[in-house]
């Protein structure tokens, strides 16, 4: 009788020296580019080691083979087995970091909707999961993770109890996904009885579409910047542009806002805001939802207001387009000024990850000294502290706010 067949070699990879000190230095991406050899071809979701010149460890990582990000580090430094105790205590040090923030697993705090892991920044490189109420949100970014979706729900189910959870893929692993029997918006575990599902933030009721909308079903990084506004409403005009389903809008109206327009070019958005008014009856502000190129309608409106928010979709989606974004990010915020009344407030916000922050914040700062009015500069603000970056390429979201004369 034949001896059954061996297993196959661990994977192992050697990269640029380049790569290696990055690699040392925490970064948790090692590209195609920089692989110089391998033992034998690999599947999506192996886990291959990195070795460096030395012929030692240097880090383990979930490797694909569909991707120009060949690899993506779960742990660098001294070896270890990834083994079922490894990967629970890789969870809860991510939980643990949210704890401060939102309260107990089981909730009793006033929100319920929030980061539960933030891709590589707390170490799961391409898997995004967000909370809404009880539904978790699995936002898949490489076909990577595809095997190891069943470990992630037993761990979640755990932590979890009696939360469906969803998966959304990133529109560029659909097809590989299709050919393993898994499809965005699918039900990975438990029922969804209502879509969109209603979720807690600040004590604010906000619907979130977890099988079909923007990222995982709602913008929660912005939860910081809401706050803010909030502290600066009371008694302003307030024009919310890019509102999408009216966050800003509802915490400016709490906030003691004399009225509130949410302003965006989609009829399917603003339906949002209005449910989501609809979901909190104690806000007594006036609400106008308009619809509306953003652009066109600041460049043309004769309305003024005490405090503008403007926080577009990202402008830049690739390196090529970021000198445009800078020009249109300076463009609106000329735009915004000029329907400020004196001692109106600007807060400009950008999710381009191409434009760093300080070509942005200089971007709005020059269009204020353009404006020729005298101006302050109230503050800055980048991630949430549920949306950690701890690497450059993670950084995307910052802020700016502007008091004008």
């Amino acid at each position: 009788m034949p001896a059954p067949a061996s297993p196959l070699p661990r994977l192992r990879l050697r990269v640029t020296a380049a790569a290696e000190g990055q690699v040392r230095a925490g970064h948790p991406w090692v590209y195609e580019s920089s692989v110089r050899g391998q033992n034998r071809d690999g599947e999506a979701g192996e886990l291959a080691v990195v070795y460096d010149r030395r012929d030692r460890f240097l880090a383990i990582g979930l490797y694909d083979p569909h991707s120009p990000l060949r690899l993506r580090v779960l742990h660098a430094g001294p070896p270890v087995t990834l083994d079922s105790a490894w990967w629970a205590a890789h969870l809860d040090a991510a939980l643990l970091r949210r704890e401060p923030l939102f309260g107990p697993l089981d909730g009793g705090g006033d929100t319920d909707g929030y980061r539960v892991l933030n891709g590589e920044s707390d170490g799961f490189g391409g898997l995004v999961i967000d909370r809404y109420a009880r539904v978790l949100v699995l936002k898949v970014y490489t076909a990577a993770w595809f095997p190891h979706l069943e470990r992630m729900l037993g761990l979640l189910d755990e932590r979890f109890p009696d939360c469906a959870m969803v998966l959304r893929l990133s529109r560029n692993i659909q097809t590989l996904a299709a050919a393993v029997g898994l499809s965005d918006g699918q039900m990975l575990q438990g029922d969804l009885p209502k879509n969109p599902v209603v979720f807690h933030e600040s004590g604010l009721a906000f619907e979130a579409d977890v099988l079909r909308g923007q990222k995982t079903g709602f913008f929660l990084d912005q939860r910081e910047n809401r706050r803010r506004v909030e502290e600066l409403a009371r008694g302003r005009r307030v024009m919310n542009a890019f509102s999408f389903s009216g966050g800003f809008s509802l915490y400016a109206a709490r906030g003691g806002a004399t009225e509130v327009v949410s302003l965006d070019i989609s009829a399917h958005a603003l339906a949002g805001a209005t449910r989501n008014f609809a979901l909190n009856p104690q806000l007594i502000t006036p609400h106008e939802a308009v619809q509306a190129d953003v652009f066109d309608w600041l460049s043309q409106t004769r309305r003024t207001f005490d405090l503008v928010i403007l926080d577009p979709p990202s402008l830049a989606r690739r390196e090529a387009e970021r000198a445009g974004a800078i020009r249109a990010y300076g463009r609106l915020a000329a735009d915004g000024i000029a329907q400020l009344d004196r001692g109106g407030v600007l807060l400009s916000a950008s999710c381009s990850a191409h434009v760093s922050a300080d070509e942005f914040w200089d971007a709005v700062r020059g269009a204020a000294q353009a404006s020729g009015r005298q101006w302050e500069e109230l503050g800055t603000s980048r991630h949430a502290p549920d949306h950690r970056a701890t690497f450059a390429e993670a950084e995307y979201l910052k802020a700016i706010y502007l008091e004008l004369g």
